[in-house]
C-alpha cells in the first residue's frame, strides 16, 4: 500500500492521471508551476514530486510568499548575517540555502510584488544567493516548484507578474481541480483523515455512513482538502463510537445540514430535466448539470430515476 505521506489521493480522472504522472515529473528535474484554488493540496502535490525525484535524500524547504513582507523576502529566501540589519543579533540561512541540492517550493507566488520577482528570477539565472550582509554570494542547485491560486497569464498581461520569470517556471505544468469538481474524491479524504487522526487519538471511529457520505458529495467544498480536513477533525471533539452520521457533524458545520435540506425535489427535477433535454445521454446530462459522471450515477440511485419518471415516452 502506498504511503499517503507521498502519494496523491483521490480517485477521480484527473487526480488518478496526476498521480501516474507523477513519477515522470519527479524524474524530470524540470520546474514545475502548480495551479490551483486555496486547499487543494498544492503543496502535498509538491512533496510528492520531490518525493520522486533524484533530490528526494535532500532537503524539500517551503516559503509562501503571500506571508512574506517586500522587506523580508531577500532575508528569508537568501538570508543574512548578523549585524546586517537593525535586529539582526545572529546569522540566519535563507530557505534557498537550506533547501540547496533539493527542492525550494514557492507557495502563492502570485503574491510577490514585481520588485521580489526581479529578486528571485535573479536567483535563478544565476544560480546563487547573496544572504544580506555577506561577503560574497553563495551558488545554490535547487529544483524550483511554485504554486499559486491566481489566473497567471492574466497576472502577465496586467503588467503584475514578470512575463521573464513566467517563462522560466512555467515548464511543467499542473492543474489540481477544486474538489467540488470531483465529489468521488470526498470519501477518499474522509477515509484518510479518519484513519490519521484515529491514530493521533488512539480511537476507534467509522466512515461517514452512507447518509453522512451522500450530504458531503453534494457539498461544494469551498475550502477544498484543508476544509474536509477540518471537519474530521471537528468530528473527533466528540467522536462517535462507529460510524459517522449526520446527527455527529460539528457546530461549525451546521451549514451543511442546510445543503441537505435544499437538496430533494428540485435536484431530482434538475437530473430529470437534464436527461430529457439530452434524450437520456448520460453523458451530456452530466456535462449539462457540472457533474463528473460518477456522481450523476450516485444521483440516479439516490432518486431512484428511471426513464420511466420522463414525461416523453
Amino acid at each position: 500500500m502506498c504511503d499517503p505521506a507521498v502519494e496523491i489521493l483521490g480517485s477521480s480522472e484527473a487526480i488518478v492521471a496526476l498521480r501516474r504522472l507523477a513519477p515522470k515529473i519527479g524524474r524530470s528535474d524540470a520546474p514545475v508551476l502548480i495551479t490551483g484554488s486555496t486547499g487543494t493540496g498544492k503543496e502535498h502535490v509538491a512533496r510528492v514530486f520531490h518525493h520522486r525525484s533524484a533530490r528526494a535524500h535532500k532537503p524539500f524547504a517551503a516559503l509562501n510568499c503571500a506571508a512574506i513582507p517586500d522587506t523580508l523576502f531577500e532575508a528569508e529566501l537568501f538570508g543574512f548575517e548578523r549585524g546586517s540589519f537593525t535586529g539582526a543579533t545572529r546569522s540566519q540561512r535563507g530557505q534557498a540555502i537550506i533547501a540547496d541540492g533539493g527542492t525550494l517550493f514557492l507557495d502563492e507566488i502570485g503574491e510577490l510584488s514585481v520588485h521580489c520577482q526581479s529578486k528571485l528570477l535573479r536567483m535563478l539565472e544565476e544560480h546563487e544567493v547573496h544572504p544580506l550582509g555577506a561577503p560574497r554570494p553563495v551558488k545554490v542547485n535547487l529544483r524550483i516548484i511554485a504554486a499559486t491560486n491566481q489566473h497567471v497569464e492574466q497576472a502577465v498581461a496586467a503588467g503584475r507578474f514578470r512575463s521573464d520569470l513566467y517563462y522560466r517556471i512555467n515548464v511543467a505544468r499542473i492543474a489540481i481541480p477544486d474538489l467540488a469538481d470531483r465529489p468521488e474524491d470526498i470519501p477518499v479524504y474522509v477515509d484518510h483523515f479518519v484513519r490519521l487522526f484515529n491514530e493521533r487519538r488512539c480511537t476507534h471511529v467509522g466512515g461517514a455512513d452512507a447518509q453522512l457520505t451522500d450530504l458531503l458529495q453534494d457539498y461544494r467544498w469551498p475550502g477544498n482538502v484543508r476544509e474536509v480536513r477540518n471537519f474530521i477533525e471537528g468530528v473527533f471533539i466528540d467522536p462517535p463510537d462507529g460510524p459517522i452520521a449526520v446527527r455527529d457533524i460539528p457546530e461549525a458545520f451546521a451549514h451543511l445540514h442546510r445543503t441537505y435540506a435544499r437538496t430533494g425535489d428540485a435536484e431530482h427535477m434538475r437530473l430529470v430535466a437534464a436527461l430529457e433535454q439530452s434524450n437520456w445521454n448520460k453523458a451530456e446530462a452530466a456535462k449539462r448539470l457540472h457533474w463528473s459522471r460518477m456522481t450523476l450515477y450516485r444521483k440516479l440511485t439516490k432518486y431512484n430515476v428511471t426513464r420511466s419518471d420522463s414525461g416523453t415516452s
